[in-house]
C-alpha cells in the first residue's frame, strides 16, 4: 500500500505564509520527482513546483520568488513553503510523486489553502 498524506493547509490572510507537507509511506520503489499541484474552483489542475531526484527545481511563473519546494529524503517528505499569499493562491493543493518501478503517478487527497482579503 502506497500512501501520500498532505498537511498544512489553512485559512490565511493575504500577505501571510504557510508551509505544506507531504509524507509518503509504502513500497514506492524509487522516485523520479516529487511535486505540488493545485486546483482552484472552476479551473484545471496546474503544476506549482517540482523537485527531481537530482535536486533540480521548477516553478510556475505565478509563484516564482514566493514559493520554495524542498525535500527530506530520510523522512520521505516534500515541503512547499509559501510566502506573500494572495487570493489567486486559493486552491486545493495536491502532492504528487512520479515513481520509477513501475513508472506511475501517485497522488495525495489534497489540502485546502484559502487566502482571505
Amino acid at each position: 500500500q502506497v500512501r501520500l498524506v498532505e498537511s498544512g493547509g489553512d485559512l490565511v490572510q493575504a500577505g501571510g505564509s504557510l508551509r505544506l507537507s507531504c509524507a509518503t509511506s509504502g513500497n514506492i520503489n524509487g522516485i523520479n520527482s516529487m511535486g505540488w499541484y493545485r486546483q482552484a474552483p472552476g479551473k484545471q489542475r496546474e503544476l506549482v513546483a517540482v523537485i527531481t531526484s537530482s535536486g533540480s527545481t521548477n516553478y510556475a511563473d505565478s509563484v516564482k520568488g514566493r514559493f520554495t519546494i524542498s525535500r527530506d529524503n530520510a523522512k520521505n517528505t516534500v515541503y512547499l513553503q509559501m510566502y506573500s499569499l494572495n487570493s489567486e493562491d486559493t486552491a486545493v493543493y495536491y502532492c504528487n510523486v512520479e515513481a520509477r518501478w513501475p513508472r506511475r503517478s501517485l497522488w495525495g487527497q489534497g489540502t485546502q489553502v484559502t487566502v482571505s482579503s
